[in-house]
């Protein structure tokens, strides 16, 4: 399941992650969010273990949207050992995501 997480857990939750963390900035009434969750999800089973997927709710974590310069959602940020890796904006499928993932795991 993808983790929930916000402005005071993010630390914790991503920076100081010992594995990748991909991390989806989304709004409750953002359509393009919805189709994104599934894909989200089905990526988490299938990296289960290697890689932690995340979401932010922009609406209620503000500090953190700003802080990684997110102006249009949904926005996903993969991070490698604390820090920013990649950046995808839109609602990307599987086989867009999926190259991006593999990528965290390879360097």
């Amino acid at each position: 399941m993808v983790h929930e997480i916000t402005d005071s857990n993010f630390e914790a939750e991503v920076i100081k992650s010992t594995i990748p963390v991909v991390v989806d900035f989304w709004a409750p009434w953002c359509g393009p969010c919805r189709m994104v969750a599934p894909v989200m999800e089905k990526l988490e089973t299938a990296y289960e273990g290697k890689v932690k997927f995340c979401k932010l709710n922009v609406d209620d974590n503000p500090l953190l949207s700003q802080q990684y310069g997110v102006r249009s959602i949904p926005t996903i940020i993969f991070f490698k050992d604390g820090a920013k890796a990649d950046t995808t904006v839109g609602a990307l499928p599987e086989s867009a995501l999926k190259p991006k993932v593999d990528a965290l795991l390879k360097g």
